[in-house]
């Protein structure tokens, strides 16, 4: 367990022990949220378990350093860019699968694109955008968010390098 996870614990347990000492039922309450609010979280977090364990069983890690890793350069922040705006994948999902991604040898500008692009672009919910705001603006709205999303990973791989 790293430090800044026992620190937030620590941080935690007095919080909960000062809230108990000021309204123990208002405490209980909220426990009993917060455990109700985790059982139904419970399905969400074996997903993205199940998820990120298929990738890792199943995609060497070298195949994702030569194809997403940071001496890729920005084909490879391309790549995961176009992956990102094509696939539909919850942030809740997507979060851990970076990380895991980065684990694995994917470059730091690739995953910053991955992730740009997976929030910012829908290209499977283009067909409605184009029906509800117009063909122009959905194609101008997600060209702009495209090369947005690149900028940032540009500005991400310069800042954390």
């Amino acid at each position: 367990m790293s430090v800044t996870s026992i620190v937030i614990d620590v941080l935690v347990a007095v919080c909960l022990v000062i809230s108990l000492a000021k309204n123990k039922d208002k405490t209980k309450l909220a426990l009993k949220i917060a455990y109700n609010a985790t059982k139904r979280m419970g399905p969400s977090v074996l997903a993205i378990i199940a998820v990120i364990g298929l990738i890792v069983g199943f995609i060497p890690p070298k195949w994702i350093a030569s194809a997403i890793g940071g001496d890729r350069g920005i084909f490879g922040v391309l790549i995961a860019a176009f992956l990102g705006a094509i696939l539909f994948i919850p942030a809740l999902i997507a979060f851990p699968l970076a990380s895991s991604l980065l684990q694995m040898g994917a470059g730091t500008m690739a995953i910053a694109a991955f992730i740009t692009t997976l929030t910012m672009i829908g290209f499977i919910f283009l067909p409605l955008e184009i029906k509800e705001l117009g063909k122009r603006f959905a194609l101008l709205r997600n060209g702009l968010s495209f090369l947005v999303a690149i900028a940032i990973a540009l500005i991400m791989g310069l800042v954390l390098a």
